[in-house]
């Protein structure tokens, strides 16, 4: 086996995990992950998550990690090799072409609403929302989803700065930008959080959280429906970018002698942080402003600017808050598209540079389907009753990530020697942790995956 990646190398463990975190840190903890609890019901829904976290995306970040020091190259070219060394189907690439896949299908969406944040940071700050009336500030938001020129600028912005740190390299590019990216934003959460704890209704949002009522999961209209759990399940995948191809190419420029639980514990438990910790702040605003938590995909965009323009400093703060979200998007940006900007080059036939500007091009052109879905196209809906967005979000969240996480959980644990997963994981063979991990990616990942996924699609009902 190769002991480097051709891309190069992380300089140390620490900044392995500033990026890994930052790839895991983004919408999915600051936009996400709060609109979802609070479309089912706070409490239930946090400790779902949790338990997923914690049973099924926790072993398989560390499987996904082991896969991408392995093999040490793209997504794509990692499981062509492991499937050689291990005597397996050729058709194993495959599950390195699904992450790539999904990662580039989710940044083409990230990047629109990522661009709606960038559209945010300068209104906020010229203090356009001061004592704004809520359904003014809902027609900002209106107006700005409905212009597809607006939102085609924000969205070539956004994806130009992405572009520009990733031609430049794992530690000219990758690694600089998130040495200040996380940082930067670990400062303005906890600067948020300070605020929303001298809020009168900081103690509510904690209840709401954390206050369980599994009815509210689990009987939404009185029926049982698993959505809340798969949703849950998703999420987390969604969140710690699992299935995506990122971890497993970040994984690849690891120095070898790296402990693969201890940096994937240090990204999981940043990961989960931010995302309680962005739900109390956001949770705290809406309730202190008599706002409703259940706004769905528009909670950052029409609710929080109603808060912001009611409460003292609400620009300074609002602002702050923007910036957060721009940084989260940027630092799990650069990770999403690093599986293809690297297999390219692994071609022959293109420099770093050329691979980013065709990785970037093909990445707008495809993000023009959800800039659409919110306007001209906006009742064009060929499946499901879901438009364009919701289609490709659905697709990758809740189907794509969990089925390559299941396969990612089977390659590891059921055909890799164990000698090979031992030699990767820098850990020993008798330790009461690696055989939890190993019981838990063998066994409880596959089974707790399939069984919310048949759930979800009807089969037990």
């Amino acid at each position: 086996m190769t002991t480097q990646s051709i891309h190069g190398e992380w300089s140390s463990r620490l900044a392995f995990i500033f990026a890994a975190t930052g790839s895991a840190v983004g919408l999915g903890n600051i936009w996400k992950f709060p609109y979802i609890t609070g479309e089912y019901g706070g409490g239930a829904f946090v400790i779902v998550y949790l338990l997923c976290v914690a049973m099924i995306g926790f072993p398989v970040m560390m499987a996904e990690v082991l896969l991408g020091k392995r093999g040490r190259a793209s997504p794509v070219n990692s499981m062509r090799v492991l499937a050689q060394e291990f005597r397996q189907s050729k058709l194993w690439i495959l599950l390195g072409w699904s992450g790539v896949i999904a990662g580039f299908l989710i940044l083409s969406y990230y990047s629109v609403i990522a661009g709606w944040a960038l559209a945010y940071v300068p209104q906020v700050a010229s203090g356009i929302f001061v004592n704004m009336p809520a359904q003014e500030v809902g027609v900002v938001f209106d107006t700005l989803v409905a212009n597809p020129l607006m939102l085609v600028g924000w969205h070539t912005v956004f994806l130009v700065v992405t572009m520009v740190i990733v031609a430049g390299g794992v530690q000219g590019g990758l690694e600089r930008a998130v040495s200040v990216m996380m940082p930067a934003l670990f400062l303005m959460l906890f600067i948020l959080l300070g605020y929303a704890m001298s809020t009168p209704h900081f103690i509510e949002s904690v209840h709401f959280m954390f206050d369980i009522d599994f009815q509210k999961l689990l009987y939404p209209n009185g029926e049982f429906s698993g959505d809340g759990i798969l949703a849950a399940m998703g999420q987390a995948f969604f969140s710690l970018s699992l299935g995506m191809g990122a971890i497993m190419v970040y994984g690849a420029y690891l120095p070898k002698k790296t402990s693969i639980a201890q940096i994937t514990a240090a990204v999981v438990f940043a990961d989960t942080l931010v995302a309680i910790l962005a739900g109390l702040i956001i949770f705290s605003i809406v309730f202190s402003n008599g706002l409703e938590p259940a706004a769905g995909v528009g909670l950052v965009f029409k609710i929080l600017p109603v808060a912001f323009g009611q409460m003292p400093y609400g620009s300074f703060f609002g602002t702050l808050f923007f910036i957060l979200l721009v940084l989260a998007a940027w630092s799990s940006a650069i990770s999403l598209i690093e599986p293809a900007v690297a297999w390219l080059v692994e071609t022959g036939k293109f420099t770093r540079f050329s691979a980013s500007i065709f990785s970037g091009i093909a990445l707008w052109l495809v993000g023009l389907l959800t800039v659409f879905s919110f306007n001209i196209w906006s009742d064009f809906k060929p499946f499901f009753d879901k438009d364009l967005f919701t289609l490709i979000d659905y697709l990758t969240a809740n189907i794509m990530l969990p089925l390559g996480g299941v396969c990612i959980a089977f390659f590891v644990a059921w055909l890799m020697t164990r000698k090979s997963v031992i030699e990767e994981l820098e850990m020993s063979s008798d330790s009461f942790a690696y055989h939890l991990w190993y019981f838990l990616l063998r066994y409880v990942t596959p089974i707790g995956v399939c069984v919310v996924f048949l759930n979800a699609i009807g089969v037990f009902s």
